[in-house]
């Protein structure tokens, strides 16, 4: 049987892989979507950016368990987890940011209703 840590950063490997994956993956079934319809649309750009987004966001969650895991059962060292925390903060960073472009408000906000967002515009 292999070791404890062999099997975990195997199992980081694939988690990681699979992150790459999902963002490729969302990459295609945007440009898949925004080329089939989306280019006739009136807002077909903004649906590609949200489709283009909600791939990047859920590869890079994946991609921060991954780091999670191998840090944490591989080599729980204080200069690995620094690293960590660093590429965790920067990952953070930009989930947060596209999940703003995205949604238009920050996570912990409540999202205005439609009504209100335009009455602010009038």
């Amino acid at each position: 049987m292999p070791p404890f840590t062999h099997v975990v950063e195997v199992v980081g490997l694939a988690i990681d892989a699979a992150g790459v994956a999902v963002i490729v993956a969302g990459l295609v079934v945007a440009a898949v979507r925004y080329a089939h319809s989306g280019h006739r649309k009136a807002d077909g750009y903004k649906e590609l950016r949200h489709d283009l987004g909600r791939g990047i966001l859920l590869g890079l969650e994946c991609l921060v368990a991954a780091d999670i895991i191998r840090t944490v059962a591989v080599a729980p060292t204080l200069a690995n987890v620094g690293v960590l925390a660093i590429i965790v903060l920067i990952r953070t960073f930009l989930s947060t940011a596209l999940q703003v472009e995205l949604e238009g408000h920050f996570p912990w906000q409540r999202p205005e209703p439609h009504g209100k967002q335009g009455e602010a515009r009038a």
